[in-house]
Parts: C-alpha cells; sequence; structure tokens
C-alpha cells in the first residue's frame, strides 16, 4: 500500500529500517509510510478505504511493538481484488530476498527473522575433502525433487544430516552454502535455552517455514547419551525442559512432521546416544575433518590465482601435510588472510607459522 496507493496521502509516520550491502556495511535507510488512521488509494480503478489502528494497551511482548489491524474497505463486490492486492504484495516481499538466504530464530512459539538476509555464499567457496560436497548436495536434491517415491512407499517423507567433526573444519559455513544452493532458508534452533519445552520444540519443527533447513548445532552439548545420563544428572538438571526422548519422538515419532531437513552438528560424534544418530533419525553422516593434500592445494589456488598457481599450491600442501600436525580449513584460511598482500612465494616459505594463528 506504502508502494503502489498511499503515496499521495499527507498523513504520514517515518520508519526506520536498515540495509545491508553486499560488502556488509549497514546503512540507516527512512522511509514515510501511511501513519495510524484513515487513508485512501485507488486500485486499478476501485478506490480503498485503508483504517489503520493501532491498540494503546496491548503489546506484542516477543518484538516490544503495540499490536496493530489494517482494515481494507472497497467499493464493489469483486473479493478477487484482495487476493490480487495479497499476490501481488507477496510477489514485491519475495523479490527484495531474492538471492539471499533468510535466517530464522524462535521467537516464542513462532519463528522470526534474525537479522538481515544474507547474500547467498556460492557453495564452490566451501572447500570440503573430495566428494563430500557433491554427495550431500546431491542427497538433498533428490529428496527435494522426489516426493511421491516416499508417498508410494510409505516411507515418511523427511531427511536427516549428521556433520561431525573437529571444530574450524568448515561444517556450518557448509550448511549456509548448500541452503543458498538450494534456495532454502535456516532455522537455527538452540536446544539449550531456557524455557523449550518437548512440546513447544514439537510445535517449532511443525511450523517451520516451508523451504527451510532446521539446524541443530552442537547437539552433544544438549544431552548426554544415557548410559552418563545418572552420573551427570546433577549438572544438567534444570539447564532446560526439553527431554531426549521428546526430541526423538520430534525427529521420528508419531507427531513428528514431514517435508523437513534437518541437519544436525557435533564436534565429539562419540558423545552422542546411539538412538539419536539411528537411521530414519539421521539418514546420512559426513566426517568433515582435518584438511587434506587436495583441500590444501584448492584453497591455496583459490587465494593465490595466476602463473604457476598450481604448483606452488602443491609445494605448499606438501610442506604443510609433511609436518603431520592436524590443521583445520579455519587455520588456513586464517593463515592465508593474515597474507594477503604476499606473493605465493613468502605465503610458501612462512608456512610453519599456521600453527601459531
Amino acid at each position: 500500500m506504502t508502494t503502489k496507493g498511499a503515496r499521495q496521502t499527507q498523513h504520514l509516520s517515518v520508519e526506520t529500517s536498515f540495509e545491508q550491502k553486499d560488502s556488509g556495511h549497514v546503512k540507516t535507510k527512512y522511509d514515510f509510510i501511511p501513519s495510524i488512521g484513515t487513508h485512501f488509494f485507488k486500485y486499478g480503478s476501485t478506490w480503498i478505504r485503508v483504517e489503520r489502528t493501532r491498540e494503546q494497551q496491548t503489546l506484542d511482548l516477543h518484538m516490544g511493538v503495540p499490536w496493530e489491524t489494517v482494515q481494507l474497505t472497497a467499493f464493489g463486490r469483486d473479493k478477487s481484488l484482495y487476493f490480487r492486492i495479497l499476490e501481488e504484495a507477496r510477489h514485491m516481499a519475495l523479490k527484495q530476498h531474492e538471492g539471499k538466504t533468510i535466517m530464522y530464530t524462535a521467537m516464542g512459539s513462532e519463528w522470526r527473522p534474525f537479522g538481515h538476509p544474507r547474500k547467498k555464499r556460492p557453495i564452490s567457496s566451501v572447500i570440503l575433502d573430495t566428494g563430500i560436497s557433491e554427495r550431500i548436495l546431491n542427497d538433498c536434491q533428490e529428496f527435494i525433487n522426489n516426493p511421491s517415491w516416499y508417498t508410494d512407499r510409505g516411507i515418511p517423507y523427511r531427511r536427516g544430516y549428521l556433520l561431525f567433526g573437529p571444530p574450524g573444519c568448515g561444517k556450518s559455513s557448509y550448511i549456509t552454502a548448500l541452503a543458498g544452493e538450494l534456495g532454502f532458508a535456516i532455522c537455527v534452533l538452540n536446544l539449550s535455552e531456557r524455557g523449550l519445552s518437548d512440546d513447544r520444540l514439537n510445535h517449532l519443527l511443525s511450523l517451520a517455514p516451508q523451504q527451510s533447513i532446521v539446524l541443530l548445532e552442537d547437539i552433544d552439548a544438549a544431552f548426554v547419551s544415557r548410559e552418563d545420563s545418572e552420573q551427570q544428572k546433577a549438572a544438567y538438571q534444570g539447564l532446560n525442559r526439553v527431554t531426549f526422548s521428546g526430541l526423538l519422538n520430534c525427529l521420528d515419532g508419531v507427531a513428528s512432521t514431514e517435508a523437513r531437513i534437518v541437519f544436525m552438528t557435533t564436534n565429539y560424534v562419540e558423545r552422542l546416544d546411539p538412538a539419536l544418530v539411528r537411521p530414519g533419525r539421521v539418514d546420512m553422516k559426513e566426517y568433515i575433518g582435518w584438511c587434506s593434500k587436495a583441500q590444501i592445494e584448492k584453497m591455496f589456488v583459490r587465494f593465490y590465482p595466476g602463473h604457476n598457481a598450481e604448483i606452488n599450491a602443491k609445494e605448499f600442501a606438501d610442506k604443510v601435510i609433511s609436518e603431520n600436525k592436524n590443521v583445520s580449513p579455519a587455520q588456513i584460511q586464517g593463515y592465508f588472510m593474515f597474507h594477503k598482500h604476499s606473493h605465493a612465494n613468502d605465503v610458501i616459505k612462512d608456512y610453519r607459522t599456521i600453527w601459531n594463528l
């Protein structure tokens, strides 16, 4: 209504918004919008009256803003007019987020956008060991494109993934890039949040936005294995109200929802209860580990392209691997960032400082 119809109204209020550029810089933006009261605008050949009212006593507890009602009154009997307005508004809203990944977080009993939509990260920019990225991407695309295969065989239409391995090896980065590649949003769910109960968890999973990935990070930190639960009961008691059996039922129980993709990450896969990672709850497991020689070579070429890049990359990777020390992609990237203006030969010569960063 602000964009299409109410430009001529003199009854305005100011709305502050923040626009994030591709570089990450956030710009403050001010817009004039129709204020509280009555407005008229013309949609096509039909005049519409807009009555905007705001509750004085009631607040949205999650957002801290008053409840608001917008009532549209048109002259005539064509109800399809409102559907056309809503559909056009939906397309305008989607166009603003085109090419970006939306992050959602749980606020009360619903999902709310968290921060600014992020520019999609190319999946090729996250360099994993040979074949891992392709396997996960192909599996996700096969799942998304073949819902009838699951229905015809009576198999619940949901898919679970577990990425495990040392910290800094690209688990979360890959999920973000994967969501951008699939055109999905990401719903980040913290199981250790105070006030999160089994019922609320089930409710949130059932209401997750369509075309979204539900992300449960550091799943090992939320629960201990049932074998260790008696010894550590006192330490974990009272942290939250989500029970282990409640989580299992939400993932693969009678009341669990379908048409859902869940990703779980952990640095300590050995701490996970076998019931959590059994087939049906986790359908695909991938180890995202320390850098291999191929990974280091690809990262080197990406940061230092040009003449003899592949030869230099091979020499650099041989030296790093020969140290027989585990090195993560985060360490390699941090080293390259430290030497972003250095010559490739200096980067190769100074390779031992990787472990000092």
